[in-house]
């Protein structure tokens, strides 16, 4: 008996090692089937729950540490076996700016240029179009690392979507004369948009192996996501690396750039509140310090001082200012979709705070922008049931709203196909505050967070408006035209300025006469004063 036990316990364990070798075997070839090549190596993906794979974390450039601590980014060095694909790669390096990005903040390195791929399908059965997303955050916070950008449908649409990190902050945009004299360029600054331009590269050279169309890119973006896409197709470095451009609540109107001169001195500033030696020593000295000395150094910089940590004219990735490139239509010749949301950010303060605000943004033509605000004589403005107090109608048309409309005006009369487009449906909950800043991603993404300031109750009409916004966001990748059967019609922008609004109760309106005419006229002829100023 005891012999016969023994041999039912061989075959016992023989069969349980034969079951863990095949199923072992199984899983390797499970396995194989996520294994694509890069020009660098071979990566090992996964499959997405919903169908199709995803590779995550995968390096476009070298880690920007030590000496390429504000660098131009460095090709990757090729790897070995099979890198694993699995997991996000850590954010950029970034401060805590709010509950928005804490998260992100905690966890982000300096070692941060990853990308991700997600596909709707594996094997790759043909070329689909390419969306490459550029994250906002202010250049200052967020990343590409997100369930918000990763698990959503909006792949399922036919699309292969790359989301992209890319240095922040201090690290993404220092301007300093040592760095200036060490670059073969003869510039500083605008790191993080030479990030997002080797992204760009790293898709044109190995996007094919995941199933997507390398000469069929669309960069889209959201906030200062939107205006780095603006922003590209100005650059003479982006020139031919994409398509097509979806603009989300940004522009390249927003705001002036500063010269790097100017950017320089704030750099030289920002060295010396650190003790940074004088002359050649300071970079190396900069480059010594920790994050968080740098982190916490920024938070103290001057509110009032020229912006020192964003995109400026460095005379490389942007060479000249982008609102007389629009108006010499020297921007890329390409299809444009670009729009904003009703209401974006709040103005908070008493008239008297928004009037000064309007008398330094508008200066002389602060008293027209009084009357037309309804604040001249003591006014106190008007709230309209659209978009809100006077405040943030005024916030919203002069920071966003008439910088795109006006971007589209510039790109069109340049002979390019442009769609427009107003969000004014808010997230369920938040009905009172109209569609904030950031309300039209769980719409573009079909991602419906349930934590945080842009979670809610989603429900069907929700979930209607997702499948709308998705089919002409890739419609539009596709083929640089949004409109298709399933989605009601959207005229061209043309010279009669239409645009399409999504509404408080989940319709598409067309308008035509374009957006705020009288308020975007005013804007309009601020920023030519601007423009004369600066040519004089």
């Amino acid at each position: 008996m005891h012999g016969i036990g023994k041999l039912r316990c061989f075959k016992v364990l023989s069969f349980a090692l034969l079951v863990l070798l095949v199923s072992t075997t199984l899983l390797s070839a499970s396995d194989d089937q996520f294994i694509v090549g890069t020009f660098a190596g071979q990566l090992r993906g996964i499959a997405r729950s919903s169908g199709g794979a995803e590779f995550l974390g995968i390096p476009f450039a070298q880690a920007p540490v030590g000496k390429l601590r504000w660098h131009e980014p460095v090709e990757v060095a090729p790897w070995a076996g099979v890198r694993n694909a699995s997991k996000f790669g850590a954010p950029c390096a970034q401060p805590v700016l709010g509950d928005w990005n804490k998260h992100d903040a905690e966890t982000s390195k300096e070692d941060c240029l990853f990308l991700n791929v997600m596909t709707p399908a594996w094997p790759p059965k043909s070329k689909l179009p390419v969306m490459l997303w550029l994250h906002g955050g202010a250049n200052a916070g967020g990343t590409a690392s997100s369930a918000l950008y990763k698990d959503g449908t909006l792949v399922h649409h036919g699309v292969v979507l790359v989301t992209v990190n890319y240095r922040l902050g201090v690290f993404g945009f220092l301007a300093h004369p040592g760095l200036t004299n060490e670059s073969g360029h003869k510039s500083s600054g605008n790191y993080g948009l030479m990030d997002q331009i080797a992204a760009l590269r790293w898709v044109k050279k190995n996007i094919a192996n995941f199933g997507g169309d390398p000469d069929n890119i669309t960069v889209f973006g959201q906030s200062a996501g939107a205006q780095d896409t603006s922003l590209l197709t100005t650059s003479p470095l982006s020139k031919n690396l994409f398509e097509r451009a979806i603009v989300q609540s940004g522009s390249a109107f927003m705001s002036p750039l500063p010269r790097l001169a100017t950017a320089e001195k704030a750099g030289e500033t920002f060295a010396a509140s650190l003790k940074a030696p004088q002359g050649k020593g300071a970079v190396d000295y900069l480059r010594g310090l920790s994050i968080p000395e740098l982190l916490d150094a920024t938070s103290k910089q001057d509110a009032n001082a020229p912006p020192m940590l964003g995109p400026i004219l460095d005379g490389y990735v942007l060479a000249e200012n982008p609102t007389d490139i629009f108006a010499q239509a020297g921007e890329a010749h390409i299809p444009l979709l670009i729009g904003s949301t009703n209401r974006e950010f709040s103005f908070d303060g008493p008239p008297d705070a928004l009037r000064k605000f309007i008398e330094q943004f508008a200066g002389e033509l602060a008293p027209r922008a009084m009357e037309l605000y309804g604040l001249a004589n003591g006014g106190a403005g008007q709230t309209d049931p659209l978009y809100g107090s006077v405040g943030n109608q005024w916030l919203a048309d002069q920071i966003f709203r008439c910088p795109v409309t006006t971007q589209a005006i510039t790109h069109n009369a340049s002979k390019n196909a442009v769609y427009e487009y107003q969000l004014e449906h808010a997230i369920p909950g938040q009905e009172k505050d109209g569609a904030v800043h950031s309300a039209d991603l769980p719409y573009v993404f079909g991602f419906y967070p349930k934590t945080g300031n842009i979670a809610g109750p989603f429900g069907a009409v929700d979930f209607k408006i997702a499948d709308w916004v998705e089919t002409y966001w890739t419609n539009f990748a596709r083929t640089g035209d949004p409109n298709g059967v399933s989605v009601p019609k959207w005229p061209e922008f043309g010279h009669s300025q239409n645009y399409i609004s999504i509404t408080r109760d989940g319709q598409i309106v067309s308008h035509p006469g374009g957006l705020r005419p009288q308020q975007c006229e005013l804007y309009r002829n601020i920023l030519q004063n601007r423009r004369k100023m600066r040519h004089n």
